[in-house]
């Protein structure tokens, strides 16, 4: 909290216009660095677990949460900035009634929110929050409802990133590798988990034909892991092929150019010497 002046009203009033500059001047910044437009926004709650995949949810009540880690809203409110920030000044008398109350040591009620991982998304008190930052809070009690989620949250940062996790939920509903297997196949452009998704479909497809029975998605999922995709990282590493790709996306690449080149579906030295011809 800023230093008081003795006069809790007038120090409401600057703690708002202190709050309102400093969110107009991030905005100016963000301009200037041409940044994308939904750094300052607030992640969207439903988007954020649609994106993740809702597996259910429960209620934890009172906690004491750090500030930092509120990151999002249930209501789409775009009275507040990312830091929660007032936009306008649509807000300010609420905010300041909040911001005196604050200021004369009177009882705040808990804020509300929904737990996804470790971030927390606003059912009820963004003025709260917006004030308690404002005047170098760090910490706050919510009632709080745990949000489980099918995909890790971790990672997300703006709304953007909801693609990348939006995609990766489809794929590994398609291919429902577990564990390990599950950790290890990570892709950086969304629409790379679409194509690798294809392909190990592809792949599964060959499989059954080749064996001459149905296998379920799950198996399939596996012994592309294990037979095919495993083998073949550890290929593209002796032979110095996976550069700055991660291993899935530098699976893809050769999976592609091995077939594009050679028209096989097999790896051995012949394909691998192709390959790192075709890299230089």
């Amino acid at each position: 909290m800023t230093r008081p002046t003795g006069f809790p009203r007038a120090d409401a009033e600057h703690d708002f216009l202190r709050a309102r500059r400093g969110q107009v001047l991030s905005r100016l910044a963000t301009w200037l660095r041409r940044e994308p437009d939904d750094v300052n926004i607030m992640l969207p709650f439903h988007e954020v677990v649609e994106a993740l995949g809702y597996a259910g949810e429960s209620r934890l009540g009172l906690r004491v949460i750090r500030l930092d880690s509120i990151v999002g809203t249930v209501d789409r409110s775009r009275d507040f900035d990312r830091r929660f920030r007032p936009t306008s000044g649509r807000v300010r008398e609420r905010w300041e009634r909040l911001a005196l109350a604050a200021r004369r040591g009177e009882e705040i009620p808990p804020i509300e929110v929904y737990r996804v991982g470790e971030l927390h998304f606003i059912i009820d008190g963004h003025h709260r929050v917006s004030v308690a930052l404002a005047q170098g809070v760090s910490t706050i009690e919510a009632s709080v409802t745990v949000v489980r989620t099918k995909l890790d949250p971790s990672g997300i940062r703006y709304r953007g990133d909801l693609i990348v996790k939006d995609y990766r939920r489809l794929f590994l509903e398609r291919v429902p590798l577990t564990g390990h297997a599950r950790a290890s196949v990570i892709v950086s452009d969304p629409w790379d988990y679409a194509r690798l998704g294809e392909h190990i479909e592809a792949w599964g497809f060959r499989l059954m034909q080749d064996e001459g029975r149905f296998t379920e998605r799950a198996t399939i999922a596996q012994r592309w892991f294990d037979e095919e995709y495993t083998p073949v990282v550890d290929m593209l590493r002796q032979a110095d092929l996976t550069g700055d790709r991660t291993d899935a996306e530098a699976y893809m690449w050769v999976a592609s150019e091995r077939y594009r080149l050679i028209r096989t579906h097999r790896w051995d030295d012949e394909v691998i010497e192709a390959l790192r011809a075709r890299r230089h």
